[in-house]
C-alpha cells in the first residue's frame, strides 16, 4: 500500500494526540497505517524529520494570527500572534514539546520577515524587535510546557508555604487565576516592558 506524506503526518498527529510525543514511535504509525517503517522513511529520514513535519502541520492548521492586520499597532499584534500561537500548541498533546527546539522552515520566513519589519517600522531597533519576537515564543511554549505537564497534589506546598505569610498570600493568589489569567498576566509584562 502507498502512503502519502500528508497522510503520514495527519496520523502521526493523531497518534500524538492519544500517546503522547514520548509513546509515539514510527512503529506505532506504521501500524496505524498498515504499512511496514520502511514506507515511512521514503518520506521522512528520521523520527526528527517527523516530528519537524507534525510541528508544521499544526502550525499551519492552528496557528492563524502570522501577520499584522492594517491599522493595528505592534503591541496589539504581537498579544494575537503571542495567543493564536499559545492555541496552536495547546490544540494537541505534548504540543509545547514538539515545537520545542524547532527551527523555521524556508516557507515560515516571510511571515517572520514581514513581523521583524513591523516591529521596526513602528520604532524598535532591528535587535530589540527579534529579542522580542524570541523572548515570546519562549514565553509561549513555557506556557505551554507548564500547562500540559503533569503536576504534583498541590496541598503539601500549600501546607508548607502558610508560614511565609507574603509568600502564601501570593500563593492564593496564584491559585486562584486560570492558565489564562497567568498567560495574559505574564504577556502584558513583556508587551509593557518592550514599550
Amino acid at each position: 500500500m502507498k502512503v502519502e506524506r500528508k497522510q503520514i503526518v495527519a496520523a502521526a498527529l493523531d497518534l500524538l494526540n492519544e500517546v503522547g510525543v514520548d509513546k509515539l514511535s514510527t512503529r506505532l504509525l506504521a501500524e496505524r497505517l498498515g504499512v511496514q517503517q520502511p514506507a515511512l522513511y521514503w518520506h521522512f529520514k528520521n523520527k526528527r524529520a517527523l516530528l519537524d513535519a507534525m510541528n508544521l502541520e499544526i502550525m499551519e492548521r492552528a496557528h492563524q494570527r502570522t501577520l499584522p492586520q492594517a491599522d493595528e499597532d505592534w503591541r496589539s499584534f504581537l498579544g494575537e500572534n503571542a495567543r493564536s500561537f499559545r492555541r496552536a500548541l495547546l490544540a494537541y498533546r505534548d504540543g509545547a514539546r514538539l515545537h520545542a527546539g524547532s527551527e523555521p522552515v524556508p516557507d515560515t520566513l516571510p511571515a517572520l520577515d514581514a513581523q521583524l519589519r513591523f516591529i521596526c517600522e513602528a520604532g524598535m531597533d532591528m535587535g530589540d524587535a527579534i529579542d522580542l519576537l524570541v523572548t515570546i515564543s519562549h514565553y509561549v511554549v513555557g506556557c505551554v510546557l507548564e500547562e500540559q505537564a503533569d503536576h504534583p497534589d498541590p496541598a503539601t506546598l500549600d501546607e508548607s508555604v502558610l508560614a511565609y505569610p507574603q509568600l502564601a498570600a501570593a500563593m492564593q493568589r496564584y491559585r486562584q487565576r486560570s492558565p489564562d489569567q497567568h498567560f495574559e498576566a505574564g504577556l502584558a509584562l513583556i508587551l509593557n516592558g518592550a514599550a
